[in-house]
């Protein structure tokens, strides 16, 4: 026993002094990473401020310029030659007066460097590190990882891991994120996975996210809470995945036509839900007058008819003369105006007012198309190997 204890010792002291040596590996990379930034915010204060520097030369030696004519001017005899050429320079004068005025000479950049290293929280965890009895516990709380926590349009993506020296190993995770609202939390994904990209979140919103984790003893404390902003707008492309096979993509996926003679559906690939959103589609080709179908629809539309036959559908199918409006395959509003090669139709689904209103080259097509519009709704076109948009 005692040999068996001498030698465990010396295992153990090494495995000690190699976690301890994997932290100090790990906070020099963390410095160089945080001199990094330091130098990058350097760089980017030295140029605004030569850049505002080489622009106020320039607007210097204009008003030099501008003084030494009118000093001439002053000189001139003549008064009818000067009445000429007087209220021109007056407006000049002015001119540049403006410009001075508008900011020109006002710092662009502070020369304070708005950082603080928050080192409280890692001195803390230096200052409780310390040796655990290898029985069942509860696992430490999660670390989000913020350079590869992110949002795109309405989704965002969020990545975590256990502590570098936690000795308790989870056995699967809880992702929480609240309404965008500073509303209640609300589970979004379990499981081992330590990344997760949630989908169908409102725009223009900001999110609180959190995770915590678990295994047979008891679930952990929450981590951090990481803020969350969704984009402003909602760029998007036509979905290959959720089309009708009939459907052809091109211009990575922002024009659609089709090789069918039949109707066919196609959805875009971001859903609304919140907000105003105001898109346009473009008449590439228009042949033989049919009639393509604009619109909203749900995930779950039917793909195989035109848009608007069924219930899961809002949408505006117009000719080479006039459009109608059609959900649930009916019929409303005739309205005279078609379109042609070339022509631009707009949809604005206006979650504020629950409207949905159409337009063609910029005017309003009808009356407000539909109200009382909620839910989960996708741009949507129906179309056949007629027409591309």
């Amino acid at each position: 026993m005692v040999q068996q204890i001498q030698e465990n010792s010396v295992e153990f002291e090494a495995c000690l002094v190699a976690q301890c040596d994997a932290l100090i590996d790990a906070l020099n990379r963390r410095k160089v990473q945080l001199l990094a930034r330091v130098n990058k915010e350097h760089e980017h204060k030295l140029k605004v401020v030569r850049d505002q520097i080489s622009h106020c030369t320039v607007k210097l030696r204009q008003t030099t310029g501008l003084m030494e004519y009118c000093l001439e001017v002053i000189k001139e005899n003549d008064p009818s030659g000067f009445l000429q050429i007087s209220d021109a320079l007056i407006r000049r004068v002015h001119l540049t007066e403006d410009q001075w005025g508008k900011g020109t000479l006002t710092p662009r950049m502070t020369t304070d460097f708005d950082l603080n290293l928050d080192n409280g929280p890692l001195l803390q965890s230096i200052h409780q590190l310390d040796f655990v009895q290898m029985k069942a516990l509860v696992p430490a709380p999660p670390m989000l990882q913020l350079e590869e926590c992110c949002t795109h349009n309405n989704s965002a993506t969020l990545s975590w891991k256990q502590p570098p020296m936690s000795m308790v190993q989870a056995e699967g995770y809880i992702l929480e994120l609240d309404d965008g609202n500073g509303g209640q939390f609300r589970e979004v994904f379990v499981g081992k996975e330590t990344m997760c990209t949630v989908d169908g979140l409102h725009f223009n919103s900001t999110y609180n996210a959190r995770v915590k984790a678990f295994n047979k003893a008891g679930v952990s404390q929450y981590s951090k809470t990481l803020v969350l902003q969704t984009s402003e707008v909602a760029w998007f492309a036509f979905d290959p995945g959720s089309a009708h096979s009939d459907i052809i993509f091109s211009n990575d996926n922002l024009t659609v036509t089709c090789n069918s003679y039949d109707d066919r559906v196609v959805l875009g690939k971001t859903g609304f839900s919140k907000g105003v959103h105001y898109w346009e589609l473009t008449i590439d080709r228009y042949d033989n007058h049919p009639d393509p179908a604009f619109g909203v629809a749900r995930i779950e539309v039917m793909k195989d008819v035109m848009l608007g036959k069924d219930d899961k559908a809002w949408a505006m199918y117009v000719d080479n003369n006039r459009s109608w409006f059609m959900h649930s395959n009916s019929h409303t509003n005739r309205t005279e105006g078609g379109i042609t090669k070339g022509a631009t139709v707009g949809v604005l689904l206006d979650f504020t007012r629950r409207t949905l209103t159409f337009s063609i080259n910029e005017e309003q097509q009808g009356p407000v198309a539909f109200e009382s519009m909620e839910g989960l709704l996708f741009p949507a076109v129906s179309l056949n190997r007629n027409v591309q948009v």
